[in-house]
């Protein structure tokens, strides 16, 4: 009895902490370390080196930006402003659409479809834009094959410019909301639905007024994710020939030399993006999005006309192709031999070196070995704070609440481009929040950059799951004499485990094909696989650099394949 007692003591000690009115700020206190010491601190640095010249405080590089004698900085600006912009309202639309026809209708090709729709997640920005310009750009192989098989003088159609941006951003980016959506409308009550019909609500009124709201949780924070993302942009505008956007006056301003500036460029484009995060957050805090549903959803409706059968069965097949191009055409021209393929409309060499480089060559594989270990470390963390940090937000009420959600989300509204100039200025030199230790040059950057960008992804996806899940479920488990941890972990997270998941695989994803914040801070030691994608392109070894793509394709379809199985297995439990 003796033994047993420390144990009770330990037990009743940790009740009385969680019922405690400031067990939230043991919870959320490590957060606000880590944001202070790897958001807010590298921020400032930034900031000093914008306002701080020579002779102590200035304003001459915002003068300088803003100035009238070159307006190269503003045109860049607003043209990433609004290719972010244009890019949220496409994604919108495609994701949301496909999304509400796969939960709720049923009709041939559906499955197939149901598992190709998320394609476009295994194709990183940097090999979506390279599949993209070998399918679409002005020397890729449709415009070759309409241009040799009608005789023309040069290719009848390419993608370039803003355009070629924007589509490119759609079918890479579609898949922040398709995932959201699809993870909303499964839970949507249609008791809710139901009602509004019985008041003779049409189905587009009933779309306006009951599901679009209901959905605002998952639209806002995909919003904010594909919004983030394009202003993150750099190898889409460089490829489709967009001169001027501020990712790439950042990277040009450093290149050059003038770091100053480029701190400049990298604040005002913070204060952009965090100004759109603030509004996007003000939207949302407006109305209650809670679902009262007791884990009940809609079925799907299946089609019944044969006019509809058929049209569906033709574009879902119109849909697969245009899904498996862009992997296709990778797979393609990883066969083809280096500097073989000029103006043929289709490589004419092909070879297995390629891919046998791959697994035989140390050099080869090094960044391949050293994106998985820097991805997975990353991610780790990620689960860690940004699922804490969910619950607190969504479940607690506490002082600097909105501080707290405003500054998780910083990272993610603050470009690869700027998240990597703030480490330089912070971590180029020892200080207490890097241990004494000059991080710049070591294994431990890639990670850490990785951790603070792709935080929010995680905190957003299970803050949407949690704000759609009843809260009495949880006190019920409380009044039936669970502790706050034995609830959290029977009761919490298995309800809002699709969204711990999705957040989770777009983090892993993400950190796997991270390029924009791994070009400025990389070393030869820890190149990633998106750097290395990068140097074969730029040398016009577009097989190896396609084989390197398709590795990276096989590798994030792996994690959904594992994390589909994961989640039917979780279904299948509880059940």
């Amino acid at each position: 009895m003796g033994a047993n007692q420390p144990t009770v003591v330990q037990e009743n000690w940790w009740a009385r902490l969680t019922r405690s009115k400031y067990f939230v700020y043991v919870l959320i206190s490590p957060l606000f370390l880590v944001l202070l010491a790897y958001v807010i601190y590298p921020f400032y640095q930034t900031f000093l080196q914008s306002v701080v010249g020579e002779e102590g405080a200035t304003l001459e590089n915002y003068q300088r930006f803003f100035g009238l004698t070159s307006t190269a900085n503003l045109e860049a600006l607003w043209t990433s402003v609004y290719i972010s912009v244009i890019s949220v309202i496409t994604c919108a639309i495609v994701g949301v659409t496909m999304a509400f026809l796969m939960e709720r209708y049923e009709f041939p090709g559906r499955k197939l479809l149901s598992v190709l729709i998320l394609v476009p997640m295994a194709l990183p920005p940097l090999v979506g834009v390279l599949s993209f310009t070998f399918l679409y750009g002005e020397s890729g192989i449709i415009p070759r094959a309409f241009q040799v098989l009608f005789d023309l003088e040069k290719v009848p159609f390419s993608l370039k410019g803003v355009m070629g941006v924007i589509v490119v951003h759609t079918f890479t980016m579609y898949t922040y909301f398709y995932l959201t959506a699809a993870a909303a409308i499964k839970g949507l009550d249609p008791s809710l639905e139901e009602a509004a019909t019985s008041l003779g609500s049409g189905r587009i009124r009933i779309w306006l007024k009951v599901i679009l709201p209901m959905l605002t949780p998952a639209l806002i924070a995909s919003s904010l994710l594909v919004f983030m993302i394009s202003m993150a942009s750099y190898t889409a505008p460089l490829m489709f020939g967009v001169e001027r956007t501020m990712t790439m006056q950042i990277y040009l301003s450093r290149t050059n030399g003038s770091l100053d500036m480029a701190a400049t460029q990298s604040t005002i484009l913070s204060i952009v993006s965090i100004s759109f995060l603030i509004l996007m957050r003000w939207y949302q805090g407006r109305r209650n999005y809670q679902n009262q549903s007791k884990g009940i959803s809609v079925h799907r409706t299946e089609l019944r006309s044969q006019f509809a059968k058929y049209m569906s069965m033709v574009l879902s097949f119109i849909g697969v192709i245009i899904l498996m191009l862009p992997i296709l055409v990778l797979v393609l021209i990883s066969f083809s031999v280096d500097g073989e393929w000029t103006v043929q409309v289709i490589p004419t060499a092909y070879t297995l070196q390629h891919y046998i480089d791959l697994f035989t060559d140390e050099r080869t594989w090094r960044p391949i070995w050293n994106s998985l270990q820097m991805s997975f470390v990353a991610t780790a963390g990620n689960i860690l704070f940004g699922v804490a940090a969910a619950y607190a937000m969504v479940r607690t009420k506490f002082k600097g609440k909105a501080l707290l959600d405003i500054l998780i989300m910083v990272p993610w509204a603050l470009p690869g481009t700027v998240v990597a100039v703030n480490l330089i200025a912070a971590f180029s030199e020892p200080n207490v929040f890097s241990f004494n230790q000059v991080l710049i040059g070591t294994f431990w950057i890639l990670p850490l950059a990785y951790f603070v960008r792709h935080l929010p992804l995680i905190f957003r996806s299970t803050s949407a799951a949690l704000m759609q899940m009843d809260e009495s479920v949880e006190e019920a488990a409380r009044s039936l004499g669970a502790n706050w941890w034995y609830s959290f972990r029977r009761v919490v997270v298995p309800m809002a485990f699709s969204g711990i998941l999705a957040g989770t695989l777009l983090a892993l994803v993400q950190g796997i094909g991270e390029f924009v914040a791994s070009i400025l801070i990389y070393s030869t030691s820890t190149m990633p696989l998106s750097v290395a994608i990068f140097q074969k392109m730029y040398a016009f070894q577009f097989g190896t650099a396609c084989a390197y793509g398709v590795l990276q394709i096989i590798l994030i379809i792996t994690v959904l394949f594992v994390s589909q199985k994961i989640t039917d297995g979780k279904a299948g439990s509880a059940i």
